[in-house]
Order: C-alpha cells, then structure tokens, then sequence
C-alpha cells in the first residue's frame, strides 16, 4: 500500500549562497496492507522529513513514494489532494484548524469532503470524540481553545473518523493520560485489523511494542549518519 523506493530530498540555503544540503538518500521502504512500521531513529535523523515526504509537504529530489498507485513524489496538487481525501490519513502532534469552527464539525469534514451526508457525517463525528473523551459540552466550542491533550484526541478523531487506506501517525500517544491513550490504541489496533497500511513515529516505546510489526531506522539513509 506504502512503497518507497530510492528516495532522497535535499534543502537549499537560498539565504547562504545556495548552499545545498542532503538530508536523506537511498530511502527504500514498504508498508504491506495490515501492517504498522515504526520510524526509528535519533532526533534529526530524518524520520520527520520521510513523513513529510510521503504526505506530499516536501518535494523529494528523487525516487518515488506510492501510495495507493500515486506517486506522491510527482503527482500533481489536485492528484495529491484527491489522495488525502480518499486514501491517505495522517495525525500530526499539532491542530492546524480554521478558527471558531466546532469541533464537531472539524471532525467531521473528512466525511463531508467526500459526500457524506451532514447528518451522518456529524453522528460519525459525535461517536469518534465520544471513544476519545472529548466531552459534549465541547463538541460545539473551538478546539483551539482546547488543552494539548484534547487538541491532540481532536487531530486522532478526525484522523480516524474516515477508514483511510493508509495512515501517516506522527506520536499519536503524545500528552495523553493512561486512559486516552489505550483510547488511541485500541483505534490503531482496529485500523490495523480492517487492512490499513500504517506508518509512524512512536517515543512511547510501549505503543511500538505493541502495533508495531516492524522498525525502520532511517538513520541508513541520512547522509553523514549512515554506518
């Protein structure tokens, strides 16, 4: 569902002369239907900018990404668009939302993005921050009035509210309590059993041990680090 092949991005300094820097060469990586891959590595090793990669924020210099037949690497916007509607989820550690929208409807526009009913999409909406412990009295507020852990059950619910093909999971155990975070678990185990293709960042080494069929160390394509 998830291949990578070759892959590598350069930045450029365009404020010092130009200067090209390599950050990763030769990445090469599969995520098979139903499995979970963890992204290892020390910080700066590179595991944020292959994710980045394959969401399509960062331009890759060269190899490919395919994610469910696209290849991100040279796809068009609007085919990178139509991917993260249908196919592609992802859960950042950070809320990126319009003010003064509730949350249940931050939630529910995946749903609504590709034609769901309002109704139904709000009713899926309201039962995903029910699983996650977001209380009613919030649906209707702003979640960027939220605390850290709520914002962060707000980013998981809209992540999850969809039956995405693949997942992108960026530390989706950060700030919660023991609770919310067998929450978020049990929704990563279930994503699992229906086929979804997920790959992660996960510091919680419990979390790994648990959803994770295989490590990746990306240190191996980072220029400079490479054994």
């Amino acid at each position: 569902m998830i291949t990578i092949r070759n892959l590598s991005k350069s930045f450029t300094l365009h404020n010092q002369g130009g200067t090209v820097i390599p950050v990763m060469a030769g990445a090469s990586l599969t995520v098979a239907p139903g499995e979970c891959v963890a992204l290892v590595g020390a910080s700066g090793a590179g595991k944020s900018t292959l994710m980045r990669m394959v969401w399509g924020n960062y331009l890759a210099a060269s190899g490919e990404i395919l994610v469910g037949g696209v290849n991100v690497a040279t796809a068009a916007p609007r085919e990178i668009i139509a991917l993260r509607r249908a196919t592609l989820g992802h859960v950042s550690q950070f809320l990126r939302v319009v003010p003064r929208v509730p949350t249940r409807e931050v939630v529910a526009e995946p749903l609504l993005a590709l034609g769901v009913q309002r109704e139904t999409a709000q009713a899926q909406a309201e039962a995903m921050l029910q699983r996650l412990n977001i209380p009613e009295r919030l649906w209707s507020l702003s979640p960027t009035t939220f605390s850290g852990g709520e914002q962060q059950r707000v980013n998981i619910a809209r992540g999850f509210v969809h039956p995405y093909p693949a997942l992108l999971l960026d530390e989706p155990t950060a700030s919660l309590d023991a609770g919310n975070r067998e929450a978020v678990l049990r929704l990563v185990e279930e994503a699992k059993s229906r086929g979804a293709a997920i790959l992660g960042i996960f510091h919680d080494e419990g979390a790994r041990a648990r959803l994770c069929d295989r490590e990746v160390d990306v240190t191996g394509f980072t220029p400079g680090l490479a054994a």
